[in-house]
């Protein structure tokens, strides 16, 4: 698609500053304007980038950088994308007075696109209810059943750079939308006009507002309820990233009888410019070094981290050779097997990029097994759901309470595992190692390439759909997926998927959420004699090999 010439993108501008209702943004937006009125190049490339297309509204809700116009967040676009949402509820069987449940992070602005959002949805007839202050994502899906409320909104954009916002949307399940209601509201969305009809009015002029302690206290219950009496000696570090885990994480901890963790300093208030860390994610790179610096100084059992929303949780272990991170499909391995022996049961489900491991565990005692989409939206709502996990350290450890992913109750559960395994002179490597051993080691790895033009994605896909790769670590390709043209198990989806003669298996596709091309690999080795090292090291090659020729693929 053509760029708008200047004079175009300068109505489009002038246009958004005369509804605009936030000074920051305008005052942003006329430095940009008066930059660009001047020939100025660097501006009226930022103009374009602001101004020629808008954040698109899908199944991950809205996502994008902070600031004036159409393709950013701001709060026009929120209030916009509040008043397409209430149209929908109402259009599609909402009574008047109906709660719709609202929560925030801390990240910049969060607080006021949530406020923005009740009043849309007082406006439009609806019983608006704001999480009392910045919470994690779970306390809002929680809510959502616990209130019978008919949809939530979470204002948040999880790890991504502090640059960034975000506003999930779930239904009255408690689960993320998935088609075709996505494409509804966005529908509903585009045909707001100018937010001068946009009916607002106080939430509490509804019966609404802001919500007491009450619903925080009944989730922190729930959670607190996953774990039964036992050993509870576990020396434990933990940091929330900047984030709003700290409070809720270490309340369930010590009412559930664990010693108080030591928190990171420099990282246990919420900060929505995440000074410590490049990116406020606990896979990336650094993000873990002051936790882990920590923990050696304390002598440590576990390290856990949440994201800055608390529905992810990420592990580390001791080690012989110092401090290891657990990969997300190790911990779901862990959290899987203390359910399944615990008796558990119902459906155990995982996505299609995670490990296949879940699926023996869960045959060996005898229990469904399920694949989906990436994303807790799909995961969240399978029926009859026991447990679900992904890769990207999202776990759902109690979906009667919490139909998300939920980086809280998964803490508690793993300092339970890990207190357990202490009392009898035992660690979660050594677990991890037993379940190798049982059902094979399946290895992980990811290669995940971040782009700064979205392009280099579309053409990484196209080359791999065009030259497909006959082999792949060695090993001849028997079967090519190519996901987009769905199946009967799985709707379509941007992706591609190779298995090899020896077991393994790559999956390609863009992040949902970042600007990332992202190769899911798994290989998997017999455990011969009991062996796990020399398993560990095999699998160590193949996946190197595996990394090495997806990446010459896909040119990547």
């Amino acid at each position: 698609m053509t760029t708008p010439d200047v004079d175009v993108l300068l109505t489009r501008a002038q246009s958004w500053l005369a509804e605009d209702p936030d000074p920051e943004t305008r005052a942003e937006l006329k430095e940009v304007l008066a930059a660009a009125e001047a020939d100025d190049a660097a501006a009226e490339a930022d103009l374009a980038d602001r101004f020629h297309g808008t954040l698109e509204f899908g199944t991950a809700g809205l996502r994008g950088a902070l600031g004036a116009g159409p393709n950013r967040m701001n709060r026009v676009v929120v209030t916009r994308a509040a008043a397409g949402l209430a149209a929908y509820l109402v259009d599609t069987g909402a009574e008047p007075g109906s709660p719709v449940v609202i929560g925030y992070d801390a990240r910049y602005n969060s607080d006021v696109f949530a406020r923005d959002t009740a009043e849309v949805m007082a406006g439009a007839g609806l019983r608006p209810l704001l999480l009392p202050r910045p919470l994690p994502t779970p306390v809002l899906a929680f809510a959502i059943r616990e209130l019978g409320a008919a949809a939530g909104v979470m204002v948040t954009a999880s790890h991504n750079p502090p640059r960034d916002n975000g506003y999930k949307v779930y239904l009255g399940d408690g689960s993320q939308i998935v088609p075709p209601a996505d494409e509804e509201i966005a529908v509903r969305i585009a045909a707001v006009g100018s937010l001068t009809a946009v009916a607002r009015a106080e939430p509490e002029s509804t019966g609404g507002g802001v919500l007491g302690e009450e619903v925080l206290e009944a989730y922190l219950a729930s959670v607190e309820g996953l774990v039964a009496d036992g050993p509870r000696d576990l020396t434990v570090v933990y940091t929330p990233l900047h984030g709003v885990g700290a409070s809720p994480l270490l309340r369930v901890l010590t009412d559930a009888g664990f010693p108080e963790p030591r928190v990171v300093e420099q990282q246990a208030d919420p900060d929505p410019a995440f000074p410590t860390v490049a990116f406020p994610n606990p896979e990336e790179p650094g993000a873990m070094d002051l936790a882990l610096d920590l923990a050696a100084l304390a002598d440590a059992d576990l390290v856990l981290a949440n994201d800055p929303d608390a529905d992810r949780c990420a592990v580390a272990v001791p080690g012989p050779d110092g401090w290891r991170m657990l990969r997300g499909d190790e911990v779901g391995a862990l959290l899987a097997d203390h359910l399944l022996t615990s008796g558990r049961t119902g459906v155990y489900a995982t996505s299609i990029v995670s490990s296949s491991l879940l699926g023996r565990q869960a045959a060996a005692h005898g229990q469904p097994f399920a694949e989906t989409l990436t994303g807790f939206k799909w995961i969240g709502r399978l029926p009859d759901l026991a447990f679900g996990y992904e890769e990207a350290l999202g776990y759902c450890v109690d979906p009667a309470h919490v139909a998300d992913k939920d980086g809280v109750s998964a803490a508690l559960l793993l300092c339970e595992m890990a207190a357990v395994a202490k009392a009898a002179g035992r660690t979660l490597q050594d677990r991890l190692d037993e379940i190798a051993v049982e059902h094979g080691l399946h290895a992980t790895d990811q290669l995940s390439v971040r782009v700064s033009d979205l392009a280099e994605i579309g053409a990484a896909m196209a080359r791999l759909r065009g030259t497909p790769p006959t082999e792949l670590g060695g090993q001849p390709v028997t079967t090519t997926d190519d996901l987009s043209l769905g199946s009967a198990a799985l709707p379509p989806t941007d992706g591609l998927r190779y298995r090899t003669a020896g077991g393994s298996r790559v999956i390609v596709r863009p992040s949902g959420t970042e600007p990332k091309l992202k190769c899911y690999l798994e290989v998997v080795v017999p455990v011969a004699d009991g062996d796990v090292a020399a398993a560990r090291a095999s699998a160590t090659e193949q996946l190197a090999a595996l990394r090495a020729d997806i990446a010459a693929a896909a040119g990547i």
